[in-house]
């Protein structure tokens, strides 16, 4: 995140919508053994701040008490709902990333051993199984007791604009209290209209969302779950590829990445072995005559070379489309494809083996890794706490390694991305060697 982005941000851009006082106390108590000092409890006065450095603070020239600043995630004393008739919802959207299992059990289990709620459904292949009449799957934690060693989601997903009306009176026909929206921005903007429909009928249901992006391009977090496996399963695929390459004459390894519009993938798995020559990302744009006589220099040098390239660069050298897939997303052009055919033509009739290695979709449905899977637990615990304290219209994150309650709205509002000129990208080229400008 740039300093102008921060700098924009206010404490009204920060606040979070309740659906009214809480008056019900909380179950935790005597789930821990009914002493008030074992409970550790957050209060909206303990506020997460925005700026992480003194420097930033002083920048916005205005007293400590107004600084801009999260709500705190964790546990409330006072809850809106009564666990005991609540009904909770949950709902799985998008494509596959590693650790929605995990999620979905880790909101099960919080919510059925933690606060005891009267029932837990699972809405089947995403938003369409809020519109479909399709029965939703009662979880329970027989249920979900071993889903997080699976990839996937055993509620399944799909991708499509519902209508928001439809989609509150299902919630309504099933007693729905609260819902879990685990997605990324575009479920995420389907979220927050459903919070609005909800609240426009004065209906009290809580909207939580969980953000979902293998990418990690949804701001305002450190990052998103699923993001450590996949830059890690990543990095396999380029020591494979590195592999290749430098057991064969002329060895060319090119591997492709997810990253739509934001590099991090790209950039961790550079980063993981040091086995890469280029890194290509949506954020640097390149000039394709630069980088083929870049790629023949280096296998002149050391016999081979190994380019990663994230599936969002170098848009610009392929040919537009209007085409779209059913979340409104733009079609993007095969830049591996593209890269694989050039490299080819520039070497001619020199030596080339050339490997071409597309991994996304065995990457997006792996298990979690160990890190991922304990990130997606404490997610999954605090976006119940939101919910059962009557937040609403919100995702759960973590910021600077405190979680956090964040609006819809500013979560997607903007686009995470790597900096050019910030320290992850100059990591990245220090590692690699290439040029700044190819």
């Amino acid at each position: 995140m740039n300093t102008a982005d921060l700098l924009g941000i206010t404490s009204e851009d920060l606040a979070i919508t309740r659906l009214g006082e809480r008056r019900v106390n909380t179950p935790l108590r005597e789930l821990l053994g009914g002493r008030q000092e074992t409970m550790h409890y957050v209060t909206e006065t303990d506020r997460v701040l925005l700026d992480d450095t003194l420097g930033m603070a002083k920048r916005r020239d205005i007293p400590a008490a107004e600084l801009p600043a999260f709500n705190p995630g964790g546990p409330r004393e006072k809850l809106f709902f009564d666990p005991s008739q609540v009904t909770a919802g949950i709902v799985t959207c998008g494509g596959l990333c590693p650790g929605l299992n995990n999620v979905i059990r880790g909101l099960v289990l919080q919510l059925r051993n933690a606060y005891g709620v009267k029932s837990v459904l699972g809405f089947r292949n995403g938003y369409q199984g809020l519109t479909d009449e399709v029965e939703p799957l009662i979880l329970t934690e027989r249920v979900v007791h071993d889903i997080h060693n699976r990839g996937g989601t055993i509620l399944g997903t799909s991708r499509g604009n519902q209508d928001p009306g439809a989609m509150i009176d299902t919630l309504v026909d099933h007693d729905v209290d609260i819902l879990f929206v685990v997605g990324g921005d575009g479920s995420l903007r389907g979220a927050q209209k459903l919070a609005a429909e909800a609240l426009r009928r004065n209906l009290p249901i809580a909207v939580v969302g969980i953000p979902k992006t293998i990418d990690n391009d949804i701001p305002w977090i450190d990052h998103s779950f699923g993001f450590q496996t996949a830059f890690a399963r990543a990095a396999e695929s380029i020591r494979s590829a590195h592999t290749e390459a430098s057991s064969t004459a002329g060895g060319v390894g090119l591997v492709k990445l997810m990253g739509r519009h934001s590099g991090f993938i790209a950039c961790y798995a550079t980063l993981a072995n040091h086995d890469v020559d280029f890194t290509l990302i949506p954020e640097v744009p390149f000039r394709l005559d630069g980088f083929l006589n870049r790629v023949r220099e280096r296998v002149d040098r050391q016999g081979y070379a190994v380019v990663v390239v994230a599936e969002g660069a170098g848009q610009e050298l392929l040919e537009a489309t209007a085409e779209t897939d059913q979340s409104g997303n733009a079609r993007l052009g095969d830049i591996g494809g593209l890269l694989r055919e050039q490299i080819i033509k520039h070497f001619g009739d020199e030596p080339l083996s050339l490997r071409y290695v597309d991994p996304g979709y065995a990457i997006r449905s792996v298990p979690a890794n160990a890190f991922d899977a304990v990130y997606c637990t404490r997610l999954a615990q605090a976006a119940v706490h939101a919910g059962m304290a009557g937040f609403t219209s919100m995702v759960v994150a973590r910021w600077h390694g405190r979680f956090v309650h964040l609006p819809i709205a500013l979560a997607v509002a903007s686009r995470n991305q790597v900096d050019p000129d910030g320290d992850l990208w100059m990591s990245v080229l220090e590692a690699t060697g290439q040029p700044k400008h190819l």
